[in-house]
């Protein structure tokens, strides 16, 4: 099997794996307790807390759990809505977020929120000035993604930020900074300080599914968007899902531990796939910019093919690749990528997209096996289409 869709969810790594068996069977108490269980997993929460932490580059106390990176996302654009809607009601976001936080945008623009959707450019960036020049002073929140998850863009998130801070020192105002950080995380490095707030998936980096995190800057007030038993610092109610936060928490350790190493790998793997594709099969566009751009993901068009059936084909041969967002694919619409439209890009570029995502654990020998079976696939795909 070849796995290339990682950035869909990954393999859970091996030491996940045991860390969570003992947390389901050793350290099974509820962290609120006051007994010596229940100590021995707040002990446990608290570990895993500072490995995400130092992984993502802030304190322990600034880091929320959460169920998901997509509740991650709602608590940031709800919570500020409500923490601050008589200030303002203005939101700027892009044309090319995750659905996370485009469809929480709809919901408040449903209730009398503006919302600005910024444009990208061909290859998938906003620029900082763009952004600066949306801003006003009833704005509450800019919420950019940090890495996109189907062109693989890195966006200037810390030239933003730098702006927002310029605007607001000149302004008076107090407009927050979100990140989506989901697809950068274990990738690529940000100096927090410049956001305000940053949305983690577990899953995403060889972590369990179903256990996610929010950066809140120490400072930085917004509504709590679960009510009740006051955990997580009264910001996130609900009995902490122990097992998998340690999971989390060893994921990201292991995967900040080794952090160069992954990347260098994952980018070794990128390259020679991007190389060997653009050296046995014409007529293709390369939708992942050359410049600014992660490690983990390259988007191609295959012209004059259609991505889906490309994807089932390399799927006989047990190599799984997708044709974007694995959370957009349930509510895909009319045109296709919501993504690759805002990138201008034709609906017969759209239609034969495909998005590879890599992990530490692709190797060049699996790249040169895509490499053939993708281009044994379109060259099928063309000769049937040439009969229709």
């Amino acid at each position: 099997m070849i796995y290339l869709d990682n950035s869909a969810t990954t393999r859970q790594y091996d030491e996940v794996n045991s860390a969570m068996l003992s947390a389901m069977t050793d350290t099974f108490g509820n962290p609120s307790s006051l007994h010596r269980l229940g100590l021995k997993s707040e002990k446990a929460v608290k570990s895993a807390r500072a490995d995400i932490a130092a992984a993502i580059g802030c304190t322990p106390a600034e880091v929320i759990f959460t169920a998901c990176g997509t509740e991650s996302d709602n608590t940031v654009l709800f919570g500020t809505a409500r923490a601050k809607r008589r200030i303002g009601k203005r939101i700027i976001t892009t044309k090319v977020e995750h659905p996370a936080i485009l469809e929480p945008c709809k919901r408040l623009e449903s209730e009398g929120f503006e919302v600005v959707y910024l444009d990208v450019d061909s290859e998938g960036f906003v620029s900082a000035d763009a952004v600066a020049g949306a801003l006003t002073e009833d704005t509450i929140l800019v919420s950019i993604m940090a890495v996109n998850n189907e062109s693989g863009c890195i966006m200037p998130i810390e030239e933003i930020g730098r702006k927002i801070a310029e605007y607001n020192k000149a302004h008076g105002t107090g407009i927050l900074f979100h990140s989506d950080m989901v697809q950068s995380f274990g990738k690529v490095r940000f100096n927090m300080s410049l956001v305000d707030m940053a949305s983690f998936s577990a899953h995403k980096i060889h972590g369990p599914k179903g256990i996610g995190a929010l950066y809140v800057k120490k400072g930085v007030n917004i509504e709590p968007f679960l009510l009740g038993g006051g955990q997580e610092g009264h910001f996130r109610s609900g009995t902490e899902n122990v097992p998998s936060i340690i999971g989390f928490g060893t994921a990201a350790r292991l995967s900040n531990e080794r952090f160069d190493e992954r990347v260098a790998a994952m980018r070794s793997a990128k390259e020679r796939l991007l190389s060997g594709l653009s050296e046995k099969i014409g007529n293709i566009r390369i939708n992942t910019p050359n410049h600014d751009s992660v490690c983990s993901v390259l988007n191609v068009s295959f012209i004059g093919t259609r991505g889906e059936v490309i994807l089932h084909t390399l799927e006989q041969s047990e190599i799984y690749v997708s044709t974007g967002s694995a959370c957009s694919s349930n509510h895909s619409s009319k045109g296709g990528s919501h993504v690759l439209r805002a990138m201008g890009l034709s609906p017969k570029e759209i239609e034969g997209a495909i998005r590879f995502s890599f992990s530490e654990f692709n190797t060049l020998e699996e790249m040169d096996a895509v490499i053939d079976a993708a281009a044994a696939a379109v060259e099928k795909f063309r000769k049937l289409g040439s009969f229709r």
